[in-house]
């Protein structure tokens, strides 16, 4: 495990101060607020810390309240709605300075047969040869607003290659199609909590920008204020996130400086292992 991907494993590991209550440091990873993934995966973590190991998390919907603040830790407060004999449920309170930012309602089901089908992956060039996200950046970092410069081009614990090759940094109008292959950088134990609340927060990169897509609108334009409202996320199928997942996002909607993005992810093999649901704001300050 790399030492950046061992700091995020960190991170969303979380401390237990009392039964039910988690306490989580706040990474800035040079967004002009909390990075959405951070809380989400930091929720799940602490919602699948009191459900039984046999069980895992088949479905998540978070809504993100308030802009939260990477220089304060976070309080994340779990409730049990249900314990069931086939499904556990659990909302999570994301708090900080006393006021929920985030909350999250999560359903956990073991193992069990039953009828399978799945939309098929598409046809897309693989990993190999692409250029990550960070060679992209180091390539146009005199795009880079100063204050995010550092930030945006140290080292990721989430390699990302886009497909298409889109350019974040110079946008033009396209089709709302994005593909992007991501994996963790190292090698992570055979732990299936720890590898789903990795995938939430690793969820949370690019659904925004699929949506600016048609409108050729960079995420970065001081003009722009952009956020994710909420969050929902299926899994499927086992997934591990130390192999290449393929992200296919579209985006069917933007009206009303709202967004809508969606995602399914494929593993190498070809299933779908995750679906994935955004909605987010993009308001021009302009207008």
């Amino acid at each position: 495990m790399t030492h950046m991907l061992d700091n995020l494993v960190r991170l969303l590991a979380l401390e237990k101060i009392e039964e039910n209550l988690f306490r989580g440091v706040s990474e800035d990873l040079g967004f002009r607020q909390l990075f959405g993934g951070q809380v989400l995966g930091q929720a799940l973590s602490a919602a699948s810390q009191t459900v039984a190991p046999e069980r895992n998390v088949h479905s998540v919907h978070g809504y993100f309240l308030r802009p939260g603040d990477a220089s304060l830790p976070i309080v994340y407060q779990v409730e049990s709605p249900r314990d069931g004999g086939s499904f556990t449920t659990r909302t999570v309170s994301a708090i900080q300075k006393g006021r929920a930012i985030f909350t999250l309602m999560a359903s956990f089901h073991g193992e069990e047969p039953g009828v399978s089908h799945q939309s098929m992956m598409p046809e897309v060039p693989g990993p190999e040869g692409l250029k990550s996200e960070q060679e992209v950046a180091l390539e146009n970092q005199h795009l880079l607003p100063e204050a995010v410069r550092d930030s945006v081009l140290s080292a990721k614990p989430i390699e990302i290659r886009r497909v298409n090759g889109y350019n974040p940094f110079k946008p033009k109008p396209a089709e709302a199609v994005q593909y992007t292959w991501f994996r963790a950088d190292g090698q992570l134990p055979d732990d299936d909590h720890l590898h789903r609340y990795l995938f939430a927060y690793a969820s949370d990169f690019n659904l925004l920008s699929t949506a600016a897509l048609p409108h050729g609108i960079s995420t970065w334009a001081p003009h722009m204020q952009v956020a994710s409202l909420d969050h929902a996320v299926w899994f499927h199928r086992p997934l591990r996130m130390d192999d290449w997942l393929l992200y296919a996002m579209d985006s069917p909607s933007a009206s009303g400086a709202r967004g809508l993005s969606r995602g399914q992810v494929f593993n190498r093999a070809g299933e779908l292992v995750a679906s994935v649901a955004q909605e987010s704001l993009m308001r021009d300050r302009r207008s």
